[in-house]
């Protein structure tokens, strides 16, 4: 390997080793989907450069058909404008018109598939005015750097404005990082098309770690938004607010579910003839024995009152079996609740469980104050239930 294309085959392995990191460390999230496919093409297409490219340039000249080899690297523009049109989905629309950013983002990448199509066709003009473009003291640009230039940076500019709209929109926290990033670090590797050839490595290596530190933000966010939610809420709820943000996944809807209650019957005097110590003890296991019953079923515990639990199964998880389930979990609850108070119970205090069960339409959502929020349900079911 020459040294003039060291450098540029090691940014073209840090893009691919990132792609290949974020999607297998967030292989279910479509924006981390995204976000991989755009860093992959950049590194295809830096390689595809430096290995094919070049090499056939310095034997034959400019082929009539290295247009072709130029795809990758619209492709990665295609699916970095991709990327934030997956953002933007996962943000709950409200009354503001999205439309307009949308617009961008697919105009953007109408511009790059344009600016692919001009390199299919002129692909001499490309390699001798465009690319890594090196203008002697007083040489002005030739006139067809212009076309496919244009396109590009009205590409890069319209793509740059929707993911500020983006972020206007107040993005799930640990999105915005990355956005911030991308709006940092694409135009930085953008500009590594033009620059001289010497000092294009430098622009992508600084670009690409732009991007990692955003994506660096984003991982650690989620996992310690995961560690957190997972001990307060079903597994299923965790993944969802982890993957679509906490605001997307709670957003008010009405939807058909269940609910399931369950208490403690005598529960009032064993607790006033039991130490309290006792009483928080057999609490603990109880609540322990009803969340796993709830998340061996989908079931999202919404309250945990003295005695009484409140699931709902369906929401924020939708089932179409929700029926079914809530019964599945009313019957496990009953079994390991017969279980538990018969070891709790003695001759003087005896312990029972009740379990109600209700289906019907229910208007889920987050309620509450500025400094506590609550995820609550309402509707008939859950009245019938308790």
């Amino acid at each position: 390997m020459s040294a003039d294309t060291t450098a540029p085959t090691i940014v073209s392995l840090l893009a691919l080793a990132m792609a290949l990191a974020f999607s297998l460390a967030d292989r279910r999230s479509a924006t981390s989907r995204g976000m991989a496919l755009f860093l992959a093409f950049v590194g295809v297409s830096i390689a595809v450069d430096v290995l094919f490219t070049l090499p056939l340039r310095n034997a034959f000249g400019v082929v009539g058909w290295e247009g072709i080899l130029t795809l990758p690297e619209a492709l990665a523009f295609v699916f970095a404008y991709e990327w934030v049109l997956r953002v933007r989905r996962t943000i709950p629309a409200g009354t503001l018109n999205t439309r307009g950013a949308d617009r961008l983002l697919r105009s953007a990448q109408g511009l790059a598939c344009f600016y692919a199509m001009v390199s299919l066709v002129f692909p001499q003009l490309r390699a001798d005015h465009f690319v890594n473009v090196s203008l002697d003291p007083g040489e002005s640009l030739h006139p067809s750097f212009w076309l496919f230039a244009v396109p590009l940076w009205l590409s890069l500019t319209l793509g740059t404005a929707a993911t500020l709209f983006t972020l206007n929109r107040r993005p799930d926290q640990a999105e915005a990082r990355r956005l911030v990033a991308f709006a940092i670090g694409a135009p930085i590797m953008a500009s590594t098309l033009v620059i001289p050839v010497y000092l294009a490595p430098l622009g992508g290596a600084v670009g690409l770690l732009v991007l990692l530190v955003g994506s660096v933000q984003y991982h650690v966010t989620q996992g310690q938004r995961t560690q957190f939610l997972s001990r307060f809420l079903a597994p299923l709820v965790a993944e969802l607010v982890t993957r679509r943000g906490l605001k997307s996944a709670t957003e008010e809807k009405t939807l058909e579910l269940s609910v399931v209650c369950c208490d403690l019957r005598g529960f009032t005097a064993f607790s006033a003839a039991t130490s309290s110590k006792r009483v928080i003890e057999i609490l603990r296991e109880y609540y322990d024995a009803v969340g796993a019953a709830a998340a061996s079923c989908g079931g999202t515990i919404k309250d945990q009152a003295g005695d009484g639990v409140l699931i709902l199964v369906g929401a924020p998880i939708a089932f179409d079996d929700h029926a079914r389930r809530a019964l599945d979990l009313a019957r496990k609850i009953r079994a390991v609740g017969i279980t538990l108070t018969s070891r709790w119970s003695n001759e003087e205090l005896q312990l029972g469980v009740g379990v109600g069960v209700a289906s019907g339409f229910a208007t889920v959502g987050v309620i509450g104050g500025s400094s506590r929020l609550e995820y609550t349900a309402v509707g008939s079911p859950v009245n019938l239930a308790s």
